[in-house]
């Protein structure tokens, strides 16, 4: 691999950019395939099938993350895993304003997106109950890392039980859309999917490397804090595939697919903490990082407690033809990021 601290500054920005472009265009098809291979075998139906399926959509920003640790850039590293969770909660307010018809989040009512973002909050949760209490670590693991994994685990059961077995159902009205619209067929056979889907997985774990380290870097020359960096910067990058793919989900009008696909990633997204301790050589992550970054855990907590009531109200219209929740998570995100990018 080559040594990024040896790039120009323009070198720097250009990696970036290049990056960007190249996980923003491999990771929609990565997506996509994804989709393809889970409706043609049932693996999405699987809880196995489940973890494999997100690892390969996040694969940039796993990669990211678990570098960044392993370089000893703990906050950059965790940073990155809920800077994304956020900024992929407010690509859902930028879909309900590409569809037009009605609240997005009144149109994709659905029990497992409920359930979905009630384990969101759990797994959020826990890294701060971390942080809050005193440093310990067994082979340099903390053992809220296991808890997490077994609280995602449990969680995933969960949701799947609710999707199969429903004992609360939405209400039913002119604007509820039951089923996904259906996607273009994939003529390709399954071998040949799953060979391009690990051969995708490679290209965009690549980049993902390359942003994590170029945003060290970043950080190390501008002086801007690693949160920064890993929340506005990083994290941005390797989600832009779920802004894509959920723009282009509502667009095809399959709305429980663009909320659903959010809420589900975001649930995955939060492992990426987990992953990170395990690659941090120097301890627990949770006692390394600042405040600053669990401050972007307590924003990812209240933008899907507002996205959790707006699916639970699900309104009409709301502000400017939009849901309120909407709103109220773009100017969290905005809010946010204004104020950690005034403090450097």
């Amino acid at each position: 691999m080559p040594d990024i601290s040896q790039f120009g500054t323009p070198a720097l920005a250009g990696l970036l950019g290049a990056a960007a472009l190249l996980i923003a265009y491999v990771g929609t098809r990565l997506a996509r395939m994804a989709d393809t291979i889970a409706d043609r075998t049932g693996l999405g139906e699987a809880l196995i099938g489940s973890v494999l399926l997100g690892a390969g959509t996040s694969m940039s920003g796993i990669v990211t993350s678990i570098s960044t640790a392993a370089g000893g850039a703990p906050d950059l590293s965790v940073a990155n895993a809920q800077g994304g969770i956020a900024a992929q909660t407010m690509f859902l307010a930028l879909a309900d304003i590409a569809y037009r018809r009605v609240n997005l989040e009144h149109a994709a009512a659905s029990a497992v997106n409920l359930a979905q973002a009630n384990v969101l909050i759990i797994l959020t949760i826990l890294p701060i109950l971390a942080w809050s209490l005193p440093e310990v670590a067994f082979f340099g693991v903390h053992p809220i890392t296991l808890v997490l994994i077994a609280a995602y685990g449990i969680g995933l059961k969960n949701a799947h039980s609710v999707k199969r077995h429903p004992m609360w159902v939405p209400r039913q009205t002119d604007a509820t859309r039951d089923e996904d619209a259906d996607e273009t067929p994939n003529k390709h056979s399954n071998l040949f999917l799953g060979l391009a889907f690990f051969a995708l997985t490679a290209v965009v774990g690549v980049a993902g490397w390359a942003v994590g380290q170029a945003g060290i870097e970043l950080s190390t020359r501008s002086g801007i804090s690693e949160g920064v960096v890993g929340a506005l910067i990083t994290a941005v990058i390797t989600s832009l595939p779920e802004l894509v793919t959920t723009i282009a989900a509502v667009r095809a009008g399959a709305l429980q697919l663009a909320v659903g696909g959010i809420i589900g990633g975001n649930m995955f997204d939060a492992l990426f903490v987990a992953a990170s301790d395990v690659a941090y050589q120097e301890g627990s992550i949770y006692h390394a990082i600042d405040s600053r970054t669990i401050f972007w855990f307590m924003l990812v907590l209240l933008m899907t407690a507002v996205l959790l009531m707006g699916l639970l109200r699900r309104e009409r219209q709301g502000p400017a033809g939009i849901g309120w929740e909407s709103v109220l998570l773009l100017g969290l995100w905005a809010g946010g990021a204004a104020v950690q990018g005034a403090l450097g």
